[in-house]
């Protein structure tokens, strides 16, 4: 089980100083939508340059023209690179391709999915590398959360790792590890607390025994 920290609302800058204070304590590091909107594909080169030890996702949502995408994030040093669950399937098709040719992962984003179980299963046939069940920041506003979702794919899957994201914090991540994803995707939780380090270093050894 890993720790992937998701950075949304930082610039380059920020971002770099984000995982400097935590970089002992996570895994993966996220480079979110809002920052690759505000900042381009550069914010991925210059975090990947900054920390080359550390596995660097660049959260694109892609939709179409999925193996062009995946291409353009590959070149600027990302290691793993999503696509939404929603996207047609030539769109999914295309991304592993291209990612196998990079030797890059591809992670799935089933925000918006209606229906899990079904989707899940055609997206393992697919040969992604990675389901993420996903509550987005809206849902989460009225109390939502994603630890039903992952207990569905859970039972679905037979190859692909399981990636769960959204309002996970120290307090509720106990509940997430029972379920044993291979990824837990943790953003405010970290970003947001007082003593990032200290946080993100009890939610690894949490990660890491459980």
């Amino acid at each position: 089980m890993k720790l992937q920290l998701a950075l949304d609302l930082v610039d380059i800058s920020g971002a770099i100083d984000t995982v400097k204070q935590v970089e002992q304590h996570i895994d993966i590091v996220e480079i979110g939508t809002p920052v690759v909107i505000n900042e381009g594909l550069r914010a991925v080169k210059e975090v990947k340059a900054a920390f080359p030890h550390l596995t660097v996702l660049a959260d694109l949502k892609i939709m179409d023209a999925a193996g062009y995408e995946v291409g353009q994030a590959a070149a600027a040093g990302a290691d793993i690179i999503t696509i939404l669950g929603v996207a047609e399937d030539e769109s999914i098709k295309g991304a592993v391709e291209e990612a196998k040719k990079q030797g890059k992962e591809i992670l799935v984003d089933m925000i918006a999915v209606k229906d899990i179980e079904t989707r899940a299963k055609e997206l393992d046939a697919l040969g992604v590398d990675y389901i993420c069940v996903h509550t987005g920041y809206d849902l989460q506003a009225v109390g939502k959360n994603s630890f039903e979702d992952l207990a569905t794919i859970k039972r679905v899957v037979k190859n692909t790792k399981t990636a769960v994201a959204g309002g996970i914090k120290l307090e509720t991540l106990p509940e997430v590890i029972e379920q044993h994803p291979d990824l837990v995707i943790v953003g405010g939780g970290i970003t947001g607390a007082d003593d990032m380090a200290a946080t993100a270093r009890e939610m690894h050894d949490l990660v890491q025994k459980g």
